[in-house]
């Protein structure tokens, strides 16, 4: 009998490597997947001059005078990658309290009129002019988190009781990643929103690996557990937080749910590195339901899982819209309504007045 968790597992990486050690990191993995939908991992193999490279980047980053930002503004971009600012986001239907820049594998654009809208989200990155190195910390980071969602990706089927190589035909050909800067609130300021970021499940890819870029001492994260109870993710140094996607949740049969998290502003200012795994973007619902049905019949976890979580809003969960891409398509244009009216006025207010 399940219950509901009070603290985020650490799964060591390195147990992979020996085979007195990785049954035991499979049953944690699994405890991990199919009970939590949150973890850490240690010992897991990006090289810290990577990390530590990005880390280094990011106040250079965000200092940036505001002309700089402007120039690679989101809503310059089709494809939703550049900056925006404090307030630019909405979750939930509320402002979120943070700057971000987002960036994306370098890909071109692709998309042709008369193609599915979606695959519009396929494109190029906004570089900041003046600083290559931001360029080139970026890039060797995304590809070090590329390869290690892969491999994480094979231990996870070994977990499921699948064969090493089940879940990457769902990935895409682009992976994104959020550099994200939440302010500190002001002191004395009771009208000061303390949402970072709102109560959400990610729905931005099949995965997600999160650097907690701030020291130790700077809070901000919580998960949902099944009790409708708030629990703290602290930064652990050395780690990746990794957490469930909503179209992962799909094609287990919710036997791995995706799990509603949040991050709280505070007194201090936070750093936040989260890296999305991509899904394809014409995954279909009947595909992503159908393709592992029978294996993960007998392991849905109906009913696990607190009423405010279970209401969070996941349009390829519960909505209407057949892809990954039009539902992805749709989360955007909600989440950032300049860029959706500016570069999608056809299904704009479709998809703002959505709420199915």
């Amino acid at each position: 009998m399940s219950t509901s968790f009070s603290e985020i597992p650490i799964i060591d990486l390195s147990q992979a490597t020996e085979d007195s050690t990785k049954p035991r990191l499979l049953e944690s993995l699994r405890y991990a997947l199919t009970e939590v939908g949150f973890l850490y991992v240690s010992n897991h193999g990006v090289p810290a001059a990577a990390v530590d490279s990005l880390v280094k980047a990011l106040p250079t980053l965000f200092e940036l005078d505001d002309e700089a930002k402007k120039s690679v503004a989101l809503e310059n971009s089709p494809h939703f990658l550049g900056y925006s600012g404090v307030g630019a986001e909405n979750t939930g239907g509320k402002a979120d309290r943070r700057e971000q820049f987002e960036f994306a594998t370098e890909l071109a654009a692709t998309w042709t009129s008369g193609g599915p809208l979606y695959e519009r989200l396929r494109g190029p990155n906004q570089w900041p002019k003046g600083h290559p190195e931001l360029r080139s910390a970026v890039e060797a980071y995304i590809g070090e988190l590329t390869r290690l969602g892969e491999r994480f990706l094979d231990l996870v089927a070994q977990a499921l009781s699948l064969q090493s190589g089940t879940f990457q035909p769902f990935l895409s050909d682009q992976h994104r990643l959020k550099l994200v800067h939440y302010p500190a609130l002001s002191p004395g300021d009771p009208a000061a929103s303390q949402q970072g970021v709102g109560p959400h499940k990610d729905s931005s890819g099949w995965w997600t690996f999160l650097l907690q870029a701030s020291p130790p001492e700077v809070k901000g994260l919580q998960v949902l557990n099944k009790a409708g109870a708030w629990v703290d993710v602290p930064v652990v140094p050395g780690t990746f937080v990794v957490n469930i996607g909503q179209a992962f949740e799909v094609v287990t049969n919710g036997a791995c749910k995706a799990t509603t998290h949040r991050v709280l502003s505070g007194s201090h200012e936070r750093y936040s590195v989260p890296f999305f795994q991509g899904v394809r973007r014409d995954l279909t619902k009947a595909e992503a339901v159908g393709t592992l049905a029978d294996h993960f019949a007998g392991l849905a976890a109906a009913g696990r899982e607190s009423e405010e979580g279970h209401a969070i809003d996941s349009a390829f969960l519960k909505g209407k819209y057949d892809t990954w891409g039009e539902s992805q398509l749709r989360t955007k244009v909600r989440s950032h309504r300049e860029n959706g009216r500016k570069f999608y006025p056809e299904v704009y207010d479709l998809y703002v007045n959505d709420d199915a």
